[in-house]
Parts: C-alpha cells; sequence; structure tokens
C-alpha cells in the first residue's frame, strides 16, 4: 500500500495487489539460496564453509600466524563481520571455535589459548579466549598471493575475498563437514589424513581405480575422538552412494577399580558424545529400571589423561554382560550417518569417495598449474630486469654520461633505450639503481643470479609443458604435507555387523560353585566348576597354585598373610578364569595387591574357609611357633590370629580339619620335626602360641604343615646362603617320610639333609604326596632325583633352581627359602583325577 500526501494534509492511497504465493516463492528462495551458497555447505575443493573460509583470510591478512604471539577471539571475530562476514559474531565466532577444537576435527586449524569447551560445554566467551593460526590453516592459505584462486568482492564491494582456498590438503575429508541448510544438510566424517593422501596418490596413478581397490588405502574414517566403527558395509555404502551410516562403539574395558570392586572404564567415546551425556544417560537408565547392577559412576577426564568414566559395576554381577546393556540403551554406542552434500561448481552435489577425491585433484592441478604461471611470470620479468642491469653495468661509463648530459629523467630514458636498446622498463630499472650497485662484484652477482633464473623458469615450463612433472609434484607436495601434519590412526574398523549375540552372558552371577586360586606369583582368580580342580597336563608362567579352595559364587572366604592377619573377602570379587582340562592358567588373575587391602610389605600365604565350613587352623612362624587357632568368624574386614613377636612372622597354615594329623617344622640348617597336632592346645585369637621346635642359633623356620608320615615324602635342595636368591641350582634329595621318627614338641627334631662342601643351608623344602614335583620360577617343572633311604643324606644336582616343592594331589604344600612369601608353598599339583574330594586338612597353604 502507497500513500501520496496532497497539499491539503490528505493522503490517496495507492493499494497494490501481490500474488502470495509468489512471493513466498521469490522470499524462499532467495533464502534458501543464501543458505545453501553463503552459509551452510561447504566447497567441495577447499572443504571450507564461506565463514570458515573468511576467518582463516582474514587472520591470515592480520599476520596472526603460527610464529606469532595469540590475540583475542573477539578482535578476529570484529574483523571478520565487519569487512567480510556480515552475519552476526555468534555464528562467526562458533566456526572459530570449532576450527579449534581436536575432538571436532581431526587436524585443527586454529590455535586456541583459554577455555574452548568440552564435549559437553561450551567455550568461553570471546573476550577471555585468545587465537592464531594452527600450522595446517597456513597450508590452507599458502600462495594466495601467487594467484592460485579466484578472488571476488566483499559483500560492500570495498574488499575482495578469495572464492576458495588454495588447499594443500584435502580438508573436507580430513576434517569432515556438518551443516544444515534449506532442504538439504552434510555430515562428512573426519579422515586420517596419511590414508586420504595414500588414496589421492593412487587416484593420480590410476584415474580409473575402482571402490574397492581404493578402500585399501582409505578403509574408513579416523574420528578425532577415536573409538571403534562397527560394520564397514554402511561405510562402503556411503563411499559409493554419498549416503550411508556406520556404527561407533566406545573403547571401554573391564579393570579392578577399588580392592574388591570391578568396573568398566571407558577411555574413547562416540564422535562428538561427551561423558556426562553418558552419565545423564545411564542415570535415567537406572531410574526407569532399564539399568541394573551400577554402583557408581565417575568422570575422571583430565587433560592429562584424556577420557577416562569409571562405571562401578555392584559385585555379584557380570560386566561383560552390563557392558552390552549399555551399548543398547546410552550412547556408547551411537550411529553415524554419512551425507556428502558439498558444492561443485556453485552447484550443491551428493558426492561419491571417487568424485570428492577428485575434485580436489582437479583443485590442486590448476592451483599447482596457476602458480607455476605466476612464478615464470616473475621470474621472466625478473630476467629480463638482470640483462638490463648486466648491460649497463658492462658500460657504465657512457651510461652515466647519457644521464648526467640530460635535461631531465625523461630525456635520459629514451637516450638510454636508443643508445642499448633497451626497452622502457629496462630503463627505469637502470635510472632507479642505487650506486652502490656499481662494483664489479654486482657483475658476477648478476651473472649468477641469471643462470639462476634460466634454470628455474626451465623447470618451470617442464612443469607446465608436462603433465607427468606436473602430477610428481603435486605427489611431492602431499608427501611434505603427510611429514607435517600426519598421524597414526585413531578409530578401530571392525567389520562385524555389531550385533549383540542372542545367548549374551547373564547379567547376575550365579551362586555356582567354584574354586579360588592363589597362584605363587601372587595371581588370584577364581575358576568356575564343580569337578576336581585341574591338575594334569603341562605347566607354564603362573600354573603353579598356591592354595585352592572349593567354594561358591557368593561365598566369603579369608585370605592369612604373614603379617598373622585374616582378611575377610568374597570369591564373586575374584577374576574369572576358564575352566581347563591341564592345570589351571592364572593369567587373566589380577594381583592380590589390587584385590585385597593389605598393608605394605604384606603378602598373602593362603586361603581358608569361613563361616559353618571354617575349621581350626594351625599356624607356624619363622621362629618356631606354633598355634592352633579355633574357628571363629568377626564382622570385620581383618582380623588378627596370632600375636606375633617383633620381627616373628607366619611362614604357613592348614585348616586343621582331623586333629590327629601331625604338625611338621623343617628349618634352614636341615632340621625337620613333626609331632601330633593334638599335642598342641587350641587358642584363642590374641594368643602368642607356643614353643613348636627348638631352634639352633642363625636357623629358622622354612616350612610349616600338616602332614602323613605314612604315605608322604619330604624334599630338600641344599645351596650355599651366599648365594643370590633364585640363582642356586642346589642339590636336591626325595626321602620318605616313614624313615623319620616324630619327636616331641619344642625339641630340635633330626637331621634331614647333610650338607656337602660349599653347602650351609636349604634352599627349598616341602612335604607332600608322593611323588613329590618340584618346579621353577618359571612354573616349568624340574626334575628331582630318585627316591633314596638315607633320611640325612647328601643331594643330587638339579638342571635349574627350584623355587616350590609339592606333592601330587595331596593338597598340602611345599616352600621355598629363596622366594618371598607369597611364593612359599607353591602347589603344581599334577595328578589328581578323582572327583572333589574333602581332604582330613584342606588346603590352606
Amino acid at each position: 500500500m502507497a500513500k501520496t500526501r496532497t497539499e491539503d494534509d490528505t493522503f490517496d492511497e495507492n493499494i497494490l495487489d501481490v500474488d502470495v504465493t509468489e512471493e513466498m516463492e521469490t522470499s524462499f528462495l532467495e533464502y534458501a539460496y543464501s543458505v545453501i551458497y553463503s552459509r551452510a555447505l561447504p566447497d567441495a575443493r577447499d572443504g571450507l564453509k564461506p565463514v570458515q573460509r573468511r576467518i582463516l583470510y582474514a587472520m591470515d591478512e592480520m599476520g596472526i600466524r603460527p610464529e606469532r604471539s595469540h590475540v583475542k577471539c573477539a578482535r578476529v571475530v570484529g574483523q571478520v563481520m565487519g569487512v567480510l562476514h556480515p552475519h552476526g559474531d555468534t555464528a562467526i565466532y562458533d566456526a572459530l571455535v570449532r576450527m579449534a577444537q581436536p575432538w571436532s576435527v581431526r587436524l585443527p586449524l586454529m590455535d586456541g589459548h583459554g577455555n574452548f569447551g568440552s564435549l559437553d560445554a561450551g567455550p568461553a566467551a570471546m573476550r577471555y579466549t585468545e587465537v592464531r593460526m594452527a600450522p595446517a590453516a597456513r597450508a590452507m592459505t599458502a600462495g594466495l598471493d601467487e594467484d592460485t584462486v579466484d578472488f571476488k568482492p566483499n559483500y560492500d564491494g570495498k574488499e575482495t575475498e578469495p572464492a576458495v582456498m588454495p588447499a594443500a590438503f584435502p580438508n573436507l575429508l580430513v576434517n569432515g563437514a556438518t551443516g544444515i541448510a534449506v532442504g538439504m544438510a552434510t555430515n562428512i566424517a573426519p579422515h586420517n589424513l596419511v590414508e586420504v593422501v595414500a588414496a589421492l596418490k593412487q587416484l593420480l596413478v590410476t584415474p580409473t581405480m575402482e571402490l574397492d581397490e581404493l578402500m585399501r588405502f582409505l578403509p574408513g574414517p579416523d574420528l578425532p575422538t577415536g573409538g571403534k566403527i562397527i560394520g564397514l558395509d554402511g561405510v562402503r555404502d556411503a563411499y559409493a552412494t554419498g549416503r550411508g551410516s556406520f556404527k561407533v562403539r566406545a573403547t571401554a574395558r573391564i579393570e579392578k577399580v577399588t580392592p574388591r570392586r570391578q568396573g568398566i572404564v571407558v577411555t574413547e567415546l562416540p564422535y562428538m558424545i561427551g561423558p556426562e551425556k553418558i552419565i545423564e544417560q545411564i542415570k535415567k537408565a537406572v531410574g526407569e529400571k532399564k539399568l541394573s547392577g551400577i554402583a557408581d559412576v565417575k568422570d575422571l577426564t583430565d587433560l592429562a589423561h584424556g577420557t577416562r568414566l569409571v562405571i562401578e559395576v555392584k559385585n555379584g554381577i557380570n560386566p561383560e554382560a552390563l557392558l552390552e546393556q549399555l551399548y543398547r540403551v546410552t550412547k556408547l554406542e551411537d550411529t553415524f550417518a554419512i551425507n556428502a552434500v558439498a558444492l561443485v561448481e556453485g552447484q550443491p552435489r551428493t558426492m561419491t569417495l571417487i568424485e570428492m577425491l577428485q575434485v580436489y585433484l582437479d583443485h590442486r592441478i590448476e592451483v599447482t598449474l596457476r602458480r607455476t604461471r605466476f612464478q615464470l611470470a616473475k621470474a621472466t620479468d625478473r630476467l629480463h630486469l638482470v640483462r638490463g642491469l648486466m648491460i649497463a653495468i658492462a658500460d657504465i661509463d657512457d651510461v652515466i654520461a647519457i644521464i648526467r648530459s640530460s635535461e631531465d629523467a625523461n630525456e635520459a630514458r629514451t637516450r638510454l633505450i636508443g643508445a642499448f636498446n633497451l626497452d622502457e622498463i629496462q630503463a627505469n630499472w637502470i635510472l632507479d639503481m642505487q650506486l652502490r650497485r656499481l662494483t664489479k662484484y654486482s657483475t658476477i652477482e648478476l651473472e649468477k643470479e641469471a643462470a639462476e633464473l634460466n634454470e628455474r623458469i626451465a623447470g618451470l615450463r617442464e612443469i607446465l609443458d608436462d603433465d607427468a612433472i606436473l602430477r610428481s609434484v603435486l605427489t611431492g607436495e602431499l608427501d611434505d604435507v603427510v611429514k607435517q601434519f600426519g598421524t597414526p590412526r585413531r578409530t578401530i574398523l571392525l567389520a562385524s555387523s555389531g550385533q549383540v549375540s542372542q545367548t549374551a552372558q547373564p547379567l547376575e552371577v550365579p551362586d555356582d560353585p567354584c574354586w579360588v586360586l592363589l597362584s605363587g606369583t601372587g595371581l588370584v582368580a577364581r575358576m568356575e566348576g564343580d569337578s576336581a580342580l585341574p591338575t594334569t597336563g603341562p605347566r607354564s608362567a603362573h600354573d603353579v597354585i598356591v592354595s585352592a579352595i572349593h567354594t561358591s559364587a557368593h561365598a566369603e572366604f579369608g585370605v592369612l598373610t604373614n603379617r598373622g592377619r585374616l582378611v575377610r573377602c568374597r570369591a564373586i570379587e575374584l577374576p574369572t578364569v576358564p575352566p581347563t582340562a591341564n592345570a589351571p592358567a592364572l593369567q587373566g588373575g589380577s594381583p592380590a595387591s589390587e584385590l585385597w587391602l593389605l598393608e605394605p610389605g604384606e603378602t598373602p600365604l593362603g586361603m581358608t574357609r569361613l563361616g559353618p565350613e571354617a575349621a581350626g587352623l594351625a599356624i607356624g612362624t619363622r621362629r618356631g611357633v606354633v598355634k592352633r587357632v579355633a574357628p571363629e568368624y568377626l564382622s570385620k574386614d581383618a582380623w588378627d590370629v596370632i600375636r606375633l613377636d617383633d620381627g616373628d612372622e607366619v611362614v604357613g597354615a592348614v585348616e586343621l580339619r582331623d586333629p590327629n594329623l601331625h604338625l611338621a617344622f623343617i628349618t634352614t640348617d636341615a632340621q625337620l620335626l613333626h609331632f601330633p597336632a593334638s599335642t598342641v592346645r587350641p587358642q584363642g585369637r590374641a594368643g602368642g602360641g607356643m614353643s613348636g621346635i627348638k631352634l639352633a642359633p642363625g636357623a629358622s623356620v622354612m616350612w610349616f604343615g600338616a602332614v602323613d608320615p605314612a604315605a608322604d615324602e619330604l624334599a630338600t635342595v641344599s645351596g650355599a646362603s651366599t648365594s643370590l636368591p633364585g640363582t642356586e641350582v642346589g642339590a636336591a634329595k626325595v626321602t620318605a617320610m616313614l624313615h623319620y621318627p616324630a619327636k616331641g614338641r619344642a625339641t630340635g627334631g633330626v637331621r634331614c639333609h647333610r650338607f656337602l662342601k660349599g653347602e650351609d643351608v636349604l634352599i627349598a623344602a616341602g612335604i607332600g604326596r608322593s611323588p613329590v614335583i618340584a618346579s621353577a620360577a618359571s612354573g616349568s617343572p624340574v626334575e628331582l632325583p630318585p627316591t633314596t633311604d638315607r633320611r640325612d643324606g647328601s643331594g643330587l644336582p638339579v638342571s635349574q633352581p627350584v623355587t616350590s616343592l609339592a606333592g601330587r594331589g595331596s593338597g598340602r604344600t611345599a616352600a621355598s627359602a629363596d622366594v618371598s612369601p607369597e611364593g612359599i608353598g607353591t602347589v603344581p599339583q599334577d595328578d589328581a583325577t578323582a572327583a572333589p574330594r574333602e581332604p582330613d586338612q584342606a588346603p590352606l597353604l
């Protein structure tokens, strides 16, 4: 509606009828055009949106380069908004921040200083943060001053800006792109620069290469946050058609997060997913009863260690099954949809992988040709001037005479052109020449420069004339970019579909029978099963069992330490190892120090059952003290079972289910004493025990346990006390226990091994069911000599140092004087094939 004012202050109305449909179509198309071409979609050549390109150009013009200091982001945003991009400071700052975030782009183009946000939080205001160009940004802008790309007017026509960047690397694929336009959107995943360049080089050599062959060099995206891509079929679809999707899964592992609790530790998250979002989803799922078994969730992410999200698992819950549930109900597994839309020759196009690579190659070839022509023109012009200078210096006296005799510069220029056959450019250069160039050395310099220019011009013309040389130059430049910015792949590619198995493990661990195992190297594990403990077959490292008790998954048991403490534990807290027909292998176990609350210098010696199945304990110490402890269960995490004198420690213990058994001591000076267990009066926990064996000066107890004098054998290994522990091979002897008479408690016992010359101590000893076997520190068996009837005879050399001795399937254990207490009593049982039995004394050590 138009109104016109008349002389009598009245208005004449002029109403124009407009078709609303046509007006809406026109306005919508103009708006859509503006969003598509000026804001949302990247150019396929440099992979940049207009705002990103303008930020890089403005910073390059301002000199905010990597070698310079940081400047306020507000200064950059103001320059870009005032000269190149009149769309608001928020959009400009958001684009600048994203180019600086290493979790958003694979190769950051900005070097930010300050709070640039996180996956869960936005950045600080632009007045607080600082920025400068990253080295990769210089590679994007290199060559702008060499006529490599076209320039166009800015929004008000007062300045110019590049229509595209020279782009020394394929930014569209390396950093990806995301944007929402009108009626279309783009979402391109980041890739590894090394792999993208390898694919480009192959495409340069073989332009007709098929996609499957090309994917050998570029197998899939490489996300900045790592993780795992599950299933490559969707990746291939995206590469073949421009559209496709794939699953991204977090990197997680099962760890012992507390001494008594397992947890799921997440170290890499899916692309653009933050830990706070995962925590929020977990809490919501727990509240809605979609998840169970989670005790706590902690975000321990920091700048020093990176992403670390700890999900503590309740006891009795299978962490592997819980992790499968987390993948289903949270963003620990996410879907990334590729929609490769970019501008090609000013038109939006859905592009395949080969098309994206080819468009970039065509762009770089054009950039290289334009740069070469520019450099050729500059070199040719310089050579032209050098030749004029050489002429002038050769006849410098005549040149000076002409200049001095001329009325003005115009006359001098005209006379020089006529006298020396120069052109106007050369004549002007001679007139501007400084007097210091009038030396003999200047002539030499000019001749050298002329030769170099001739050589450079020839090389530049070869690039323009020979396509093979042009492509080799392009290949060399790509290799230089890889050397400068290439990094290893972060994302793992898995070809499987990623579907959760329908036969997944149950979430809650049932209270089934199991074996709890403690190895000679201090590893602890739980082995499911109700059958006999597997002991046959070859042994390897960590297969030597110190203690084994048969219990159930949810039952409690006690761990006896060398400090005389009984620590209460639960079987469900232990890592599981699979049952095997051979000797139990504890490579999947965890160190005892990580599972149980032990004091410094405290080591576990063995295990015993608690509750109704508990039996009395028989304990022997290094100073020869023996104690019987009546069964007792306390509501504590740990309690003392013997009062130790200063400097004393426990060396062995057994669950004493049959008081008619004998208790035996072996000392370092080769004395053996065994006596009926009934001669030891039971004491309470506070008792300090009673004298078990009388020790000679300098001697100490190295082995204690329960024995059957009629069926067991004694094995001893002698050596020198001056040898380093674990290095003495020694001499071994095996004798039946029936040759050693029982003696009274608190006596010195009888000699069980005669020392040869150079021997003065036992380095290993043990009593067990016949035949006794030995093992080395590696777990490998050591062959012992045949059994002898001489109870105090000397030993025979063995093949390697012995660290543990035990009877086959006896359940009783042996000790080594040259290993740590956690290695005392190692049982490499090797011959139990019967059903599980309840021995007279269950093995505690």
